[in-house]
């Protein structure tokens, strides 16, 4: 797609320097990924960067060689870095993953996160100009999302936008794209019902918790991380059925304010100190994970859970990335561990009802990255205008200058230089006219 935002050139004569418009003037724009339709989660696992190392990331990755702007999103479900290229080699758009652009944010990832480039390739995909700019409107719309039509990734990417803007590395192109992105979501939204009626992981992990027991009636959850997508699973639990909640987390004020906000008269809610987690959660039918913070439970304290049931089963849902439940737990007899990708099963059911809705924002999508990609191919030769006019103006103010001193001794008086003015000012005009009128044929003479 190298060539989608190309214009005709003009050349300006005379006087002035020249200046033209390149045939192959372009927004360099260059996505790479992994997401959950990629790359299994043991991949994602690796590549994913913590909200707190993001602005180092980004910054990073922006110092890379022929990289002017760059911004990052890491969710539990992707892990994304688009960025403006200098010099990028116009071989178009699609998946194919190659070039010098390409191995260079590659090698980005190795350096920063020591993961193998051979490890992470096959599961890469890729990205260029129009169809960056399509994919980034698609998932900040929630399109691309593993449950299409949640909330959440907006406020993601709306986050990764802040951040890229905080170190300096998200400018002139990324920061209109970003926004007309949050433009096309917010659209979405209104103009179709993709939100309403939705579900989010964390309602999809409260009904596989549902599907496990069939009721949650009676049964124990306990609630290990206490953050946003902690107290929306909480809510969703409830919702289906569950009576009793506890409550762990490295805060254990923010534990105690999710309970209270969760105790009701038919609501019995606790908080277990996080010491204490493993000599505690065997009161836990179901144990849901959200900290990300590495291997939680392993199969050594999985079995001192299971010792403390009596051999009663438990069911862990991981809904963290990385992932807080060990595979080799699901190993245990007794131990059933469903992690985030085997939650993706559960939306696959709930995706057909979201089918229509979901073609409606497709075309909302589509006409916005032809409205943007338009506006892109006029920017050169907007700039060109600009560029001309102030150089113009320029060159006629450093002769009016030169002729007032040339008359110093025989000084004008205010009406001359006023005329003289007006008559530079003329003559500039008309020997623009040509130029511009060339340059806003270009635009379809919408200027």
């Amino acid at each position: 797609m190298g060539g989608e935002f190309a214009v005709g050139g003009a050349q300006v004569q005379g006087a002035m320097s020249e200046r033209r418009v390149g045939s192959n003037a372009k927004v360099e724009l260059l996505l790479l990924g992994v997401n959950h339709t990629t790359a299994p989660i043991n991949v994602r696992e690796r590549l994913a960067i913590p909200t707190e190392r993001l602005g180092d990331a980004t910054k990073m990755l922006a110092e890379q060689p022929g990289v002017r702007e760059a911004l990052i999103l890491s969710t539990c479900n992707r892990v994304e870095l688009l960025t403006v290229q200098d010099g990028m080699g116009a071989d178009g758009d699609g998946s194919a993953v190659g070039g010098a652009p390409t191995l260079s944010m590659l090698r980005f990832l190795n350096e920063y996160l020591r993961v193998q480039v051979t490890d992470i390739q096959p599961h890469v995909y890729e990205f260029r100009e129009s169809e960056a700019v399509r994919h980034l409107f698609r998932v900040a719309s929630s399109l691309d999302s593993m449950v299409v039509g949640e909330s959440q990734i907006l406020g993601q990417v709306k986050q990764s936008w802040t951040v890229g803007r905080d170190v300096g590395a998200v400018k002139s192109t990324l920061d209109p794209l970003l926004q007309r992105a949050f433009s096309v979501a917010k659209r979405v939204r209104t103009e179709t019902q993709i939100g309403k009626s939705t579900v989010s992981v964390a309602s999809v992990a409260a009904e596989l918790a549902r599907k496990i027991f069939g009721s949650l009636t009676g049964k124990t959850v306990l609630l290990v991380g206490a953050g946003k997508m902690s107290d929306l699973t909480a809510r969703h639990l409830i919702q289906q059925g569950t009576q009793t909640l506890l409550v762990a987390n490295r805060t254990e004020a923010r534990a105690q304010a999710i309970a209270d906000a969760l105790r009701t008269p038919s609501i019995t809610t606790g908080v277990i100190p996080l010491a204490q987690l493993y000599e505690q959660a065997h009161r836990a039918d179901i144990v849901i994970t959200s900290t990300g913070a590495g291997h939680v439970f392993t199969p050594e304290n999985a079995r001192q859970v299971l010792q403390r049931r009596k051999n009663r089963p438990v069911f862990f849902i991981d809904i963290a990335v990385p992932r807080d439940v060990d595979p080799a737990v699901n190993d245990l007899e007794g131990c059933f561990v469903y992690d985030i990708d085997d939650l993706q099963q559960v939306a696959m059911q709930n995706k057909a009802v979201r089918n229509h809705e979901a073609e409606a924002a497709e075309t909302i999508v589509s006409s916005e990255v032809a409205r943007y990609r338009e506006q892109m191919s006029r920017a050169p030769s907007r700039e060109a205008i600009k560029q001309l006019m102030l150089d113009a103006e320029a060159l006629r103010l450093q002769e009016m200058a030169r002729i007032v001193q040339q008359l110093s001794r025989e000084p004008l008086s205010e009406e001359q230089i006023a005329a003289v003015d007006r008559l530079t000012k003329s003559l500039t005009g008309k020997l623009l006219h040509p130029q511009i009128a060339a340059l806003r044929e270009d635009l379809g003479g919408s200027d």
